[in-house]
């Protein structure tokens, strides 16, 4: 009796397990099967615009082509969130060691390691949530993300979706929010100030004075002038 009930419970574990399989199998190629898709179509909108539609009236998005992205800002996004775009494959496991040696220093959790790629499969298919299984599924995302996509466009779509404000998204809609001009018009100081406001673009929306925005801008802009572009 005893191993039949062992024999039972090995079979139902095994099938649960094949079960768990299928569905994790089924649930990559759906993103898989998206990220194909995103290679050639712009997402009529992303996971963050979703969430965020819930919460504001209205959603400011205009996506524009790569060329109409003013140079000043695809350098300025480089130095400020990922100075290695050109030389890792999705996850810079560099300044991920960086970021947790920093961290651990100051006791605190002040500074990330993710790359454009890790936030760009973030913000258009996940959300804010913190969590190893979150986080997992992000860095699969990447993965995918950097087989099948080439860096203009993983830059290109950033440019296009990143969050720039309560319900600010995009390079065009950013542009016309805190300026009131086209995305291909941004100079470098400007570009350099969009491109700090990243890492709390919501807080920055409403705190435009802040003089931690200042200093990090200047920053962003004496990087610029040596950021590769794809």
């Amino acid at each position: 009796m005893g191993n039949r009930r062992s024999f039972s419970l090995t079979s139902i574990l095994v099938r649960l397990g094949l079960i768990f399989f299928g569905l994790f199998c089924f649930v990559q190629c759906f993103y898989f099967v998206q990220v194909l898709w995103f290679r050639f179509v712009d997402p009529e909108q992303s996971a963050f615009m979703a969430e965020q539609a819930k919460q504001v009236p209205m959603i400011k998005h205009h996506p524009v082509a790569y060329q109409r992205i003013a140079v000043h800002l695809k350098r300025a996004v480089i130095a400020a969130e990922d100075q290695r775009f050109e030389k890792h494959d999705g996850i810079d496991w560099e300044a991920i060691e960086k970021a947790w040696m920093h961290n651990r220093d100051k006791g605190r959790v002040v500074r990330g390691g993710s790359t454009i790629t890790q936030q760009l499969a973030k913000n258009l298919f996940l959300s804010g949530e913190r969590s190893y299984w979150r986080k997992a599924q992000e860095a699969l995302i990447t993965l995918m993300i950097e087989a099948v996509m080439d860096k203009q466009r993983i830059l290109h779509l950033y440019l296009n979706y990143a969050e720039w404000g309560v319900g600010v998204f995009g390079a065009q809609a950013a542009a016309q929010h805190y300026f009131g001009i086209p995305a291909s018009q941004l100079n470098a100081y400007q570009a350099a100030r969009l491109a700090a406001m990243l890492p709390r673009p919501r807080h920055y929306d409403k705190h435009r004075d802040s003089a931690f925005l200042a200093s990090r801008t200047e920053f962003v802009l004496r990087w610029m002038p040596q950021m590769q572009l794809p």
